[in-house]
């Protein structure tokens, strides 16, 4: 690791209105293992209101041992944020990472080792999804960000297996592969870090994740919030398969045809009988399996709102991913 210690290292980081967890995520780079005097911390704020910029300028008031770089945000969208945090650093690995994440000490370490060992193009790790509040409901959220049920196949949200992935979150790179690739998209307002990735595969890069490398990430607050930023996420995924429609998978093919079916058979409905015992049944089943769910995370987390709780977190990422993937067929893309 001796060779690797003396990469110089940026963590790129885009940030609106993140008080409450900004200070958390800059004392947990300030407490890698990896040397603070080899880092830099390149922040991307898009104007923020509620006192995010003072918590920074406090806390590099407090800890002037890691450099922290401000810049401003003027288009006020994550990629654009990322690019411009891109420019704005000077080391040869770039880390990414969000203002509502915290890594864990080995985080920069393993990445950089990660990266030198060429495991991959691309390196990531596995998020320990926290809750965004103290609320029962906030809870759930966490508990069924977490769920194959309510993620599918996404592995960097539970696996404990290392290899190859068609995606990870945030990531790790040598600063040659934008030579290479490109930026990160900015037409796209969500999905940029997938739409990054499948450029690394398609030039002949690989994705790799390491369970080893670990962040905790708040989730969503409430329902509404979680509600907004899975449809974003289900209307900006189809904007960006316009472009890659390879790169489709099962589980995100789900949500939309689920909705969509819903829709027709309940149009149907007052017409045929058939129409109508068929969305009764297929209703029943899905409520019978997100409440095992939610009875399932209720003993492992000995939380038993979450019986309640996990059931409504899941139907409401499924709903708004699909609905926003509809949504994105019938409306062209918007620029903000």
């Amino acid at each position: 690791m001796t060779n690797t210690l003396k990469r110089q290292v940026s963590v790129i980081i885009p940030c609106y209105n993140e008080q409450r967890t900004i200070k958390p995520l800059l004392d947990g780079l300030l407490g890698q293992t990896f040397p603070a005097e080899n880092m830099e911390v390149v922040i991307a704020d898009g104007e923020s209101t509620d006192g995010t910029q003072a918590a920074i300028a406090e806390w590099q008031t407090e800890h002037p041992e890691l450099q922290v770089v401000v810049i401003v945000n003027n288009a006020h969208s994550i990629p654009a944020a990322l690019n411009s945090a891109i420019k704005a650093s000077h080391g040869e690995i770039i880390v990414r990472l969000d203002a509502h994440s915290k890594p864990q000490n080995e985080y920069v370490a393993r990445s950089v080792a990660a990266l030198e060992e060429g495991l991959g193009q691309n390196v990531g790790g596995v998020w320990d999804i926290q809750p965004g509040s103290d609320k029962w409901i906030s809870r759930s959220i966490a508990a069924a960000a977490g769920h194959p049920i309510g993620v599918g196949d996404a592995r960097y949200r539970f696996t404990d297996q290392a290899g190859i992935v068609d995606t990870v979150p945030f990531g790790a790179f040598k600063r040659d592969l934008i030579d290479r690739i490109g930026f990160y998209d900015e037409t796209l307002l969500a999905n940029e870090d997938y739409e990054f990735n499948a450029r690394v595969r398609e030039s002949g890069g690989q994705v790799w994740l390491d369970p080893k490398i670990r962040s905790a990430y708040f989730a969503r607050r409430d329902l509404k919030a979680l509600s907004i930023q899975y449809w974003r996420y289900g209307y900006w995924k189809r904007q960006m398969l316009r472009r890659y429609p390879q790169t489709l998978r099962w589980r995100q093919a789900l949500p939309p045809v689920f909705v969509f079916g819903l829709a027709v058979l309940l149009i149907a409905s007052p017409f045929f009988w058939l129409a109508r015992w068929a969305l009764a049944g297929i209703l029943a089943l899905y409520a019978f399996i997100l409440l095992l769910a939610g009875v399932q995370l209720a003993i492992r987390k000995k939380d038993a709102t979450m019986v309640i709780g996990v059931p409504l977190a899941i139907a409401t990422m499924h709903f708004s991913w699909g609905t926003g993937f509809l949504w994105s067929l019938l409306s062209p893309p918007k620029s903000q």
